[in-house]
C-alpha cells in the first residue's frame, strides 16, 4: 500500500509538473535537429524536381507541406472546395456542403519571348528619312513584357536613370519622359571609380534592389520602354552564336547549352497590364549612333557626372526608336499553401510564411534548393508543430504559408496579400528564406541576419532576449530598415506597410546552383533559428 501511495503522488507531482510548464517551452521542445533533418531531407530531394512553380515538383512539394500540416493538428486556410454527395449519399440525406482546403489557388502567365524582336533608329530632317534596322542578339536582346508591344517614340537620355531626392541628385529633373523611351548607362554615377567621392555616396547595398529601383522610377515617369548600354563591358559576349563545343560551368558540364531557369518568366494576370515596361540591352555601337549629333558623348558622360555629381539629361532631336516584341504565352495554375491556428482574436493575424518553390530541373539537373529554400518551408512547418505542442490557443490568429512563385517574382505572397478577406489585420509576418547554412563568411557555424522593420523595435528586443535566455548564443547582425522590400516574400509584405522580420544567413557559392544540397546543413545552426522564430512568433502572437 506505501508504494502504491508513492508511485501515485510520484505521478501527480509529474503531472503537476507538467501543469506548470510554460507553453513556450513545450513548444520548444518539438524543435530539435531529427525534426528539421528529416523534413529537410524529403523536401530537397530529387522525387520534388526542383519545385519550379507551376510544375509537377512544386504540386508534390504543396502536397507534402500540406499533409505535414494536417498532421500537426494545423486547420485548412486555404480555398473552400463544394462537396457534391455521390447519388447513394443523396439517398442517405446527405446535401451539398463546404469545407476549407490547405491551397490558395490562382492563375499565373506563363510567357516567353517570341521569334521576332525588333529594334530600329528612325532619323528624320525636312528633306529625308532614313531606318536602321537592329538585328536581335547582334546589337540588342530585349525582356519583354507578358504580351507583344509595337513602340515608336521618341528617345530621352537620363544619365542612370536615378531619382535620389535625399541625395539632391536626380536624372529626370527638367526633362519629360511620359510617352517617350528612355535611355541610360548600367550602374550609378562613379561606379567603375572605387575611390571617387560619387561612388561612396550612390553605391548601392543590393546591386539587384538598384536595377529594380530604376525600372520602377521610369515605369511611374511615363516611359514606354527602357534602353541600357553598359560602357564597362561588352554585352555582346552573351549573345555569340559559336559558343565553345562544350560547355565547363562550375554547375554544369556538357556538350549542350544548358537551358536556363530565367528563360521563362511568370506573372500574376491581375484585372490590368502589369507596369512593367520593355527592358532593351544594346550594344555601344548601338546606342552611340542613336546620341550621335545629339551632343551625348556617353564615355565623356560617365567620367563628367563621377567628378561632378550633377545630371545632364536632354532629348534627343530628329530621331525615334522603333521596338517590336512577340511572346509566347500561356496559362498556369500555382497554389499557395496555408494553414492556420485559430486565436481569440480571429481578426489579428500573424503570418509565419516562407517560399517553397526553387529553380526547377533542365536538362536532367535539378535545382534541389535545400537552402533556398527547402530550409525556411521546414522552419514555419516545426514552428507550426512547435505551436500546438504548447496546448494553448493564442491570443492572435496565426497563419502558416508555404509561397509559391517567389524565384519568379514573389508572385504567391503578392496574391495573398492582395487578396486578404475584409476585416483581417496582419500584424506582423516572419519570413524564413535560406536559414540552414553557413554563409562563406561564417566559419564558426553562428552567423544569422534578421532584416526587419525599424518601426517595429519590439521584435529587435525580443529576439536579444530570447537568444540570450534560451543560450541559443546566435551572432545575430540587425539590420532595421523603413521598408525593407528587397530581396524575398517580405517585401510583399512591406509594400503594404505590414511590419515583417525576415532570417537569412547570407549567401554562398551553392547560391541558386544544383550544388545547393541537404547534407551541406548545418543543423544544430537551424534548429536554433527556427527556436528563436517561434519564440518570436508566440509572444507576437499573444502579447
Amino acid at each position: 500500500m506505501k508504494k502504491l501511495f508513492l508511485l501515485t503522488f510520484g505521478i501527480g507531482l509529474h503531472l503537476f509538473a507538467l501543469g506548470q510548464e510554460a507553453p513556450k517551452d513545450r513548444g520548444l521542445k518539438a524543435i530539435n535537429e531529427e525534426a528539421v533533418k528529416g523534413q529537410l531531407e524529403f523536401l530537397a530531394s530529387d522525387w520534388m524536381e526542383g519545385r519550379e512553380a507551376g510544375k509537377k515538383g512544386a504540386y508534390m512539394a504543396g502536397d507534402y507541406i500540406a499533409t505535414m500540416l494536417e498532421s500537426f493538428g494545423v486547420k485548412p486556410a486555404g480555398d473552400s472546395i463544394n462537396y457534391q454527395p455521390n447519388r447513394y449519399q443523396k439517398l442517405l440525406g446527405e446535401t451539398d456542403k463546404q469545407a476549407k482546403s490547405y491551397f490558395q489557388h490562382f492563375s499565373l502567365i506563363e510567357y516567353t519571348p517570341g521569334e521576332q524582336q525588333a529594334f530600329s533608329i528612325i532619323e528624320t530632317n525636312k528633306e529625308s528619312r532614313k531606318t536602321i534596322h537592329f538585328n536581335y542578339k547582334t546589337d540588342f536582346v530585349v525582356r519583354t513584357r507578358d504580351v507583344s508591344e509595337e513602340i515608336t517614340a521618341p528617345v530621352v537620355f537620363v544619365g542612370y536613370g536615378i531619382s535620389d531626392i535625399e541625395a539632391g541628385y536626380d536624372d529626370y529633373k527638367g526633362v519629360d519622359v511620359q510617352g517617350k523611351i528612355v535611355l541610360r548607362l548600367t550602374g550609378f554615377p562613379g561606379h567603375t571609380e572605387v575611390d571617387s567621392k560619387a561612388y561612396q555616396k550612390f553605391k548601392p547595398e543590393n546591386p539587384l534592389n538598384l536595377l529594380r529601383k530604376k525600372n520602377q522610377i521610369a515605369s511611374e515617369k511615363g516611359a514606354l520602354a527602357i534602353l541600357e548600354v553598359d560602357l564597362a563591358k561588352d554585352e555582346s559576349v552573351n549573345w555569340a552564336a559559336n559558343q565553345p563545343f562544350r560547355q565547363n560551368l562550375p554547375m554544369y558540364e556538357g556538350d549542350k547549352k544548358l537551358k536556363w531557369f530565367y528563360d521563362t518568366r511568370l506573372v500574376l494576370p491581375g484585372e490590368e497590364l502589369s507596369t512593367n515596361i520593355p527592358f532593351v540591352n544594346l550594344s555601344q555601337r548601338a546606342a552611340n549612333a542613336l546620341v550621335k549629333e545629339a551632343g551625348v558623348d556617353l564615355s565623356t558622360y560617365e567620367k563628367q557626372v563621377a567628378r561632378t555629381q550633377k545630371p545632364a539629361s536632354k532629348q534627343i532631336t530628329n530621331k525615334q526608336v522603333a521596338i517590336r516584341t512577340s511572346v509566347n504565352s500561356q496559362i498556369l495554375q500555382g497554389r499557395n499553401v496555408l494553414g492556420v491556428i485559430e486565436g481569440e482574436n480571429p481578426n489579428e493575424i500573424i503570418v509565419v510564411g516562407a517560399h517553397y518553390d526553387h529553380l526547377g530541373k533542365y536538362e536532367g539537373y535539378i535545382w534541389n534548393g535545400a537552402d533556398d529554400n527547402a530550409s525556411g518551408t521546414v522552419g514555419i512547418m516545426t514552428i507550426a508543430r512547435a505551436c500546438i505542442a504548447t496546448g494553448v490557443k493564442p491570443k492572435r490568429t496565426i497563419v502558416f504559408a508555404g509561397w509559391t512563385g517567389e524565384e519568379k517574382g514573389l508572385l504567391g505572397s503578392k496574391y495573398f496579400v492582395n487578396h486578404l478577406p475584409e476585416g483581417k489585420k496582419i500584424v506582423a509576418a516572419l519570413n524564413y528564406d535560406m536559414i540552414s547554412r553557413d554563409s562563406d563568411w561564417d566559419p564558426e557555424g553562428v552567423k544569422v541576419s534578421m532584416i526587419y522593420t525599424s518601426s517595429m523595435p519590439l521584435i529587435d528586443t525580443l529576439t536579444r532576449q530570447h537568444n540570450e535566455d534560451y543560450e541559443l548564443n546566435l551572432d545575430i547582425n540587425y539590420a532595421p530598415m523603413e521598408k525593407p522590400v528587397g530581396g524575398s516574400d517580405n517585401g510583399s509584405f512591406a509594400e503594404k506597410d505590414i511590419p515583417v522580420f525576415w532570417y537569412f544567413i547570407g549567401a554562398h557559392s551553392d547560391y541558386h546552383r544544383p550544388s545547393d544540397h541537404q547534407h551541406k546543413a548545418n543543423w544544430s545552426k537551424f534548429a536554433k533559428i527556427v527556436k528563436l522564430g517561434f519564440l518570436n512568433v508566440w509572444e507576437l502572437a499573444n502579447q
